[in-house]
């Protein structure tokens, strides 16, 4: 079983200052964290990190570091009745990737004190960073034996996935990897080909996405689509043809049927499911990142709210386009929001209304209701049959990739921080850049707290989850 530790990124950044103080010591901290207990992978979620005060420290050099067992207690009575993780951070100022010997008794003692006190059978674990921000870590066993966590995520302005190297494969790439590597070098390749990557919606914008994603040597693919091929869609399905469209296939399995004939490599799980299953939320919540392709508001809304429950990072695409039937066309536009756990939101920046948000849930839950409120103007109505071209889809498509290979590798001159958001309009000729905005009250509070019941804190989505 792998373990991995999510960090969001304003975790990070509290956690590296606190490490690195002025006077060059080494310094020690430690996190809560939820978890996501899922069949090949157990994940530690960090909700809140807590730092050791210095002057806490009994022993603070450049080459160690000690604590007062009073600060770890309180953490373990509420891990006792929690059943939240508790990881152990602490700093090395050289950069030397490896446990010292001091660490090995130091962990041994740490994760003793924290299994006797949870009495869990789930990992707890324990964290080095480097001065250059770099982070390995490993768990330990009830008998004292270490694991090495097999990935520290951070979900921050850049994305930082430090894999654990020891279990490395070493095999020669193909020629089309090569040309990748060519282009963005060995580490930021060998990082997309260990991702695992959730894509919500395969039509107009998803297929060009999984498409890209796909060729790009993305390692696994979980693509998720409830709907099948019709001639309809036929203008914006990539890979999709008319015997398809004839024979009412699955999205989902014609686009894995075109991503397993590439011959790339790539993993794919196709789920022909909504996201309001609870089976599909705990698959998107065992991957490393998630792109939303959706129309739907509640669709959007919920895979945000997942994405802050399991500090995963999302990309949501958007097109719009406001046509009067007759060739004329009033707006042409795109747009891809990057979302961090714990900052701003689709709501929070305006994307959608409390209460269009209302009227889908209604008109999916209770349709008689809605029906009866639309009927009396209560409410105006949800939008459908959208027009889609796919010259915009792919554009937005494109853009989505763009963007996580430059949170991934930094190619762009300016900082990251100053993309939370582009919007690319056509008919304006002009593409608009958005920092990032105010945090999300609403949603800032579920920061990092995994499996809950019910699941994502949301009634109904427990109801169907046997």
């Amino acid at each position: 079983m792998q373990t991995v530790l999510r960090l969001n990124g304003q975790q990070y950044d509290s956690l590296r200052e606190h490490l690195f103080p002025a006077d060059g010591c080494e310094a020690a901290a430690f996190a809560v964290c939820g978890r996501r207990d899922g069949d090949s992978r157990h994940i530690l979620t960090v909700k809140e990190i807590v730092p050791v005060p210095y002057e806490d420290c009994p022993v603070r050099t450049p080459i160690r570091v000690t604590w007062n067992s009073e600060v770890l207690l309180s953490l373990l009575k509420r891990a006792m009745v929690t059943g939240e993780a508790i990881v152990k951070f602490h700093s090395h100022r050289g950069d030397s990737p490896r446990f010292s010997e001091t660490d090995d008794i130091s962990d041994r003692d740490f994760f003793s004190s924290v299994h006797d006190w949870t009495e869990s059978i789930y990992p707890h674990a324990s964290c080095v960073m480097l001065p250059d921000g770099k982070m390995f870590g490993r768990t330990a066993s009830l008998n004292g034996e270490f694991e090495p966590l097999s990935l520290i995520t951070v979900a921050g302005d850049d994305l930082h996935f430090w894999h654990d190297e020891t279990n490395r494969n070493g095999k020669m790439e193909s020629d089309s990897a090569l040309r990748h590597i060519q282009a963005f070098g060995d580490g930021t390749f060998n990082i997309l080909r260990r991702l695992s990557v959730a894509v919500v919606g395969c039509s107009g914008t998803g297929s060009p996405l999984i498409e890209q994603l796909a060729r790009l040597g993305i390692g696994r693919l979980v693509i998720i689509d409830p709907d099948r091929i019709e001639n309809k869609n036929l203008n914006r399905i990539i890979n999709a043809t008319k015997a398809d469209a004839d024979l009412g296939e699955l999205k989902v399995e014609v686009l894995a049927r075109a991503i397993r004939a590439m011959g790339t490599g790539v993993e794919v799980v196709p789920i022909a499911d909504t996201l309001f299953n609870p089976k599909v939320v705990l698959a998107v919540a065992e991957c490393d990142l998630a792109f939303g392709c959706m129309d739907s508001v509640e669709g959007r809304q919920l895979l945000n709210r997942l994405t802050v429950f399991y500090n995963i990072p999302y990309f949501d695409l958007g097109v719009s386009l406001d046509a009067d039937g007759l060739g004329n066309v009033e707006n042409a536009a795109c747009s891809v929001h990057y979302l961090q756990p714990g900052r701003s939101s689709l709501m929070s920046r305006g994307m959608f209304t409390p209460q269009e948000l209302y009227e889908e849930s209604l008109k999916r839950t209770n349709p008689e209701e809605y029906a009866k409120q639309l009927k009396e103007k209560y409410i105006r109505g949800v939008a459908v049959d959208r027009p889609a071209v796919i010259s915009l889809n792919m554009l937005a498509a494109s853009v989505a990739v763009n963007e996580l290979l430059a949170r991934i590798h930094r190619f762009r001159e300016d900082e990251n921080e100053r993309f939370a958001s582009t919007i690319i309009s056509l008919t304006q000729g002009q593409t608009y850049h958005r920092k990032e905005g105010l945090v999300c009250r609403n949603l800032s509070r579920h920061i990092g707290r995994g499996d809950v019941e019910p699941l994502l804190d949301t009634t109904g989505l427990e109801e169907t989850s046997s």
